[in-house]
């Protein structure tokens, strides 16, 4: 590949940062075009707020792919911490380690409610549902009725916004895939294994993981100084509003504005999208026919909102996050930003904790005022036990568009119609990351796809198919290319039972 080629990416969360780093290690142009005008790595960013910082959503550096390992050792070979893995789950008043530790269940749960939970259980797996519909059937199938009400219901409801009913089985087979309750008690007598190979080891199982120092936004920040002193361009607080292909001279055009409305426009060889496909599928020109672009705006997106509380240390939880099942709180779950890394909060005597509420744009949630929100997340904190309401002393709120692609009854559908409109028609446009393929990436699949489309580039052509990234971030080189029948990886969040 020419030294001379340039390439536009959009979009600079850990996709975008991955592809801009890979390419310009290789001496590659790049300029990087991101909207936010003062933090970088999207989902992975971390916010600054009066000396605090805290993180949009969790995000523990932990891989199965070596490739994603090394990359994070190369960016902070001396920033990474190593943390304790450490989530509970609080239903009824009470507090559960997750994965459940099956002893400190049953006293918790009490002898009743565990025999009842017991029964439940081998009901199940005596006579199963023989074809689960939904994920209510599924999570039932491998742990009882009772123990799916009491820790898989009420929080899974309120992360996607629907009934356990209406959501498909093909979901919970895929995302709870490896976990059963052997499992788990195992894991609480034994532990966690510890094999050599990375790949076999159970997420949800880790004991430990590393973390930046500084928060996962470190990550990225530093990872965007790397480009710029290798010769890339940072373009921050820019908006991509179109992109046009000369065809003759295989030539983009990028067009972005600012947030005062100043407008300019790059021209690059290949362009690499993290955008939000729907938005995409809008800004290019040559238009996508009337069909793409109503598949673009079809697909749908949940949205979150992170009410960041500072307040006075007392030291009652030191998880990383805390998982909310309790159907009477509108939070969904509580992250301890000095758990992740003491270096977050600037004063010992006080901590930090991230209250996540899942909504949609527009909603009731989404639509109070941040005074409203500090204090609905006041309120809940002291009625779920974890602080007095008098020792919160600031608070700040974060809204989060387009956190998790949707899937709906249409969704892979549209997907395909687009990606097979854009492939045929714009050889030299790629798409990567968790909205750039409307894909329920974790961040190392996500960067993944990025190395994977970079390998592609430099190569010249399409030698890996980047939507075959699965979700343990492996890559299956089964079958032909353009296959989406094995690996693709696609249905990773809920779809609606029948699509």
């Amino acid at each position: 590949m020419s030294l001379r080629k340039r390439i536009a990416i959009i979009g600079a969360g850990p996709a975008g940062l991955t592809a801009a780093y890979l390419l310009t290690k290789q001496g590659i142009a790049v300029t990087v075009l991101e909207s936010d005008p003062e933090y970088v790595g999207g989902l992975a960013r971390t916010v600054r707020y009066k000396g605090f910082r805290f993180d949009i959503g969790g995000h523990r550096f932990f891989s199965k792919s070596k490739r994603v390992e090394e990359f994070w050792t190369e960016i902070l070979p001396d920033d990474m911490l190593e943390r304790p893995r450490s989530s509970r789950i609080f239903h009824n008043g009470r507090f559960y380690s997750y994965p459940l530790k099956p002893f400190e269940a049953l006293v918790k749960l009490g002898l009743v409610e565990s025999g009842l939970c017991a029964m439940s259980y081998a009901k199940a797996r005596l006579a199963p549902k023989p074809i689960p519909k939904c994920f209510e059937d599924w999570v039932t199938n491998q742990f009882g009725a009772r123990l799916f009400r009491i820790f898989f219901k009420t929080y899974t409801e309120k992360v996607w916004g629907m009934s356990c009913r209406e959501i498909s089985a093909d979901w919970a087979a895929q995302r709870i895939k490896g976990l059963s309750l052997g499992a788990a008690i195992r894991h609480g007598l034994f532990g966690s294994p510890t094999p050599t190979d990375r790949k076999q080891v159970t997420k949800t199982l880790i004991n430990s993981f590393r973390y930046p120092r500084r928060g996962a936004g470190m990550m990225w920040e530093v990872c965007a100084r790397k480009v710029c002193e290798m010769g890339g361009q940072m373009l921050m607080g820019q908006s991509v509003v179109g992109c046009g292909l000369d065809a003759a001279r295989e030539r983009w055009t990028v067009r972005y504005q600012s947030r005062d409305g100043a407008s300019a426009s790059l021209t690059a060889d290949y362009v690499i999208s993290s955008a939000p496909i729907r938005q995409l599928a809008q800004s290019l020109d040559p238009r996508l026919s009337i069909k793409a672009i109503a598949a673009g705006g079809a697909l749908k997106y949940r949205d979150f909102l992170t009410v960041a509380l500072i307040l006075k240390d007392r030291d009652v939880f030191s998880d990383n996050w805390i998982y909310i099942h309790d159907p009477n709180v509108k939070v969904g779950r509580i992250q301890n930003y000095k758990s992740w890394s003491p270096e977050m909060v600037p004063d010992p005597a006080y901590t930090c904790y991230g209250l996540e509420y899942f909504c949609f744009e527009g909603d009731g949630l989404w639509n109070m005022s941040d005074a409203e929100l500090i204090e609905l997340a006041k309120h809940e904190l002291a009625q779920i036990g974890l602080a007095k309401y008098e020792d919160v002393t600031d608070g700040c709120v974060v809204r989060q568009r387009k956190a998790y692609p949707v899937y709906d009854d249409d969704y892979e559908q549209n997907v395909a119609t687009i990606r097979e409109e854009i492939e045929r028609r714009f050889p030299n446009l790629h798409l990567v990351g968790r909205n750039g393929m409307h894909k329920y990436n974790n961040q190392d699949h996500a960067m993944m796809t990025a190395m994977l489309t970079v390998a592609n580039i430099l190569a010249g052509k399409p030698i890996y198919d980047v939507w075959r990234v699965n979700l343990d971030a492996e890559y299956h080189e089964a079958g032909a290319a353009g296959d989406q029948t094995a690996g693709s990886g696609l249905r990773v969040v809920p779809s609606r039972v029948g699509s």
